[in-house]
């Protein structure tokens, strides 16, 4: 048995009922192939792979809260500090009922190589909670955050570990938490990134992940002889990314039709209102229903069985900005049979495995999300930089900064498939380029 099989079996083994992170290490292990038989020898005595994909700690804890009616309330509470190689630990939080172990680790682990693909020195990383922020007060999530960072700033700082928000986690959720850690330590640093622009936050944070999606399928339009302009996008989601995403592309000439929630989702042919949108879902924070009521263009449609409607619209290009397998194989057969060419990801692992191989097969260019969802992670590297500085630079430094970053991806990634056989799969060539960096410091810095 080869040492790439060995290693899986051994994830599966001592990791039970943990799909999600099972399926981001056999992703990432089938596209290390070449490299890892090619220096099978070496990695199997150093143990490398098993380093690898183990995490260097794992920090459950509970979280006790009181709610609105004085109920006392207890959710889990999870930090994983996956690898720290190549820097402290970076990635979000993610606060959802969804949210376990699993899902945890799955993050953290494809937060590595995303965090290694910017280029910056970012270790990976990811934490959460199963709490749900949807239709808690203010004084409720409050509560939840101080009581989630009283434990968590043991583990976390500057130079250890500096969380970021995620889904359930914005703005609102980490003043609340840094609020707490700086009253706890007594010490102003920039321990969490996403922060409000008055105590130490970027400009062009929140509009990062969005934006550096778009700049990254950009390259991929340009390297392929096309543009923007012109194009019809379907976008999945209405969270931070998805609304960027539609507002830079639109930006560039496209004509984004689509976005969904967890109830619905909306068709609107004459191309989303993005100020609708924003109004809809960053102001109110309420459902797409009440886009649809607000816009006469737009069509409302209610999830049922689970389906993803917006792939069954004819398009272009299709930026899945939601969740974690999102686009099942049926998804893609309806993307390819639409006619739709290029395929980028906005949110972490939207697509399933099969999903993937189906589109790289049938003549769609694909983008992972760990280097097209990385202008995210990017920006709060520089927001990092910023903080050690005591500086702050402006929108159009950020944004420049992004773009040149993820442009370096694009570049990276194609030539590491290149290098190595694979020439137009993004998905090798992001993990291949992702992990020899990696590879290289864990051997460098001897067993540990």
């Amino acid at each position: 048995m080869s040492y790439v099989d060995e290693v899986y079996d051994l994830v599966v083994a001592k990791n039970p009922a943990q799909p999600e992170f099972h399926q981001a290490v056999k992703e990432v292990l089938e596209s290390l192939r070449v490299v890892i038989e090619a220096n099978e020898e070496e990695y199997r005595k150093q143990a490398l792979l098993e380093r690898l994909v183990t995490p260097e700690r794992q920090i459950l804890f509970r979280v006790p809260w009181v709610d609105d009616k004085g109920q006392v309330q207890v959710n889990n509470g999870f930090r994983i500090q996956f690898n720290s190689a190549i820097g402290p630990y970076k990635g979000g939080l993610r606060f959802h009922p969804s949210v376990n172990l699993g899902i945890i680790k799955f993050l953290g682990f494809e937060q590595i190589f995303k965090n290694s693909l910017t280029g910056l020195p970012i270790g990976g990383g990811k934490g959460g909670s199963d709490f749900d922020p949807k239709g808690k007060s203010d004084r409720e999530i409050m509560a939840f955050c101080q009581s989630f960072m009283t434990e968590l700033f043991r583990h976390i700082g500057a130079d250890t570990d500096v969380p970021a928000g995620d889904i359930g986690v914005g703005g609102r959720e980490i003043g609340y938490l840094y609020g707490q850690y700086k009253r706890i330590r007594d010490v102003y640093e920039g321990v969490l990134t996403g922060k409000g622009l008055t105590y130490g936050g970027s400009l062009a944070r929140t509009e990062a992940t969005g934006y550096g999606l778009v700049y990254i399928t950009n390259e991929l339009l340009k390297d392929h002889g096309d543009s923007f302009e012109g194009k019809t996008v379907v976008v999945s989601g209405a969270g931070n990314v998805a609304i960027y995403a539609i507002q830079k592309a639109q930006k560039l000439g496209a004509k984004v039709v689509s976005c969904s929630d967890s109830t619905g989702w909306i068709y609107d042919p004459e191309g989303i209102d993005v100020d609708l949108l924003k109004e809809v879902k960053e102001v109110k924070r309420a459902r797409l229903t009440e886009y649809a009521a607000a816009r006469k263009s737009a069509e409302y449609h209610e999830k049922k069985n689970g389906e993803h409607g917006v792939w069954n619209i004819k398009c272009d290009v299709a930026l899945p900005c939601a969740t974690q397998n999102e686009l099942d194989l049926d998804d893609a057969k309806a993307l390819v049979a639409n006619g739709c060419k290029y395929v980028c990801e906005g949110a972490n692992m939207p697509s399933t495995i099969e999903a993937t191989q189906y589109m790289q097969q049938n003549g769609i260019f694909f983008i992972c999300g760990k280097a097209s969802n990385a202008g995210g992670v990017a920006t709060s590297a520089l927001e990092m930089s910023q903080n050690s500085e005591r500086l702050s630079w402006s929108f159009d430094e950020v944004d420049a900064k992004l773009q040149g970053i993820m442009q370096g991806i694009y570049k990276n990634i194609s030539e590491a498939a290149k290098k190595y056989g694979k020439e137009g799969d993004y998905v090798a060539g992001a993990n291949i380029a992702g992990f020899l960096k990696v590879a290289e410091a864990m051997k460098a810095q001897g067993i540990v």
